[in-house]
Parts: structure tokens; sequence; C-alpha cells
């Protein structure tokens, strides 16, 4: 599904906002200790034990791009979520990504 320029960054900015505030949260109630780096469309995800996560947005393809010690995922809007190629949810696909990195259950939602 092509969505407008608009509703692609509205879209994506939301995704990442949410990914942030999951890590704040998890800071504050000292479940993990993630650090979080975020330039424009990037957002870094430092875990424990020195792996990263990288999100990162790219407009021209309307997709999400996750980079994780398991591989790298495409996602694009499916209508009602981000879906990557083998047609798993990006939090879903975030939260097995994290956990296995961080080496506890960790758990991102939309």
């Amino acid at each position: 599904m092509s969505l407008s320029d608009a509703d692609y960054h509205a879209k994506a900015q939301a995704l990442l906002a949410c990914i942030e505030a999951q890590i704040d949260a998890w800071l504050d109630d000292d479940v993990v200790d993630i650090d979080s780096h975020r330039t424009g469309g990037l957002l870094e995800l430092s875990l424990p034990g020195g792996s990263k996560i990288v999100i990162n947005t790219q407009p021209p393809l309307q997709e999400i791009w996750l980079a994780a010690r398991a591989g790298g995922y495409h996602f694009k809007w499916d209508g009602a979520q981000w879906v990557d190629r083998e047609g798993e949810e990006f939090c879903a696909r975030l939260s097995r990504c994290a956990s296995e990195q961080a080496g506890q259950a960790l758990s991102f939602s939309a």
C-alpha cells in the first residue's frame, strides 16, 4: 500500500517515538539499560553487552529498516501495520531481536 509522503513520515516518526518511549519507561523502571540515540530518521539502540540495533527510515522506498545481530529486515506499511517480507510485524521482530541481544524478554508495541 502506498502512502502519501506526509503519511509515511507521520507513521514512521510515530513508530520511532513509540520505541523511544518504551526504552525510557524501561530505564525509569530499571528493567534494562538500553541507550538510544536518534538522528533524524535513524535510531540506534545500544544494548547490554555492547551489541546494537539500528532502525532507519527509508523515505524514497517508504520503508523502515531494522538491522540487528540476527540480520537486516525491511518493513512496508500494509494499511494497518509495518510488515517485513516474511509477513512479520515490526514490533514483534524488534522484540525478538532485542530480547536475544539483551539476554532477557523485552516486548515492544506500537
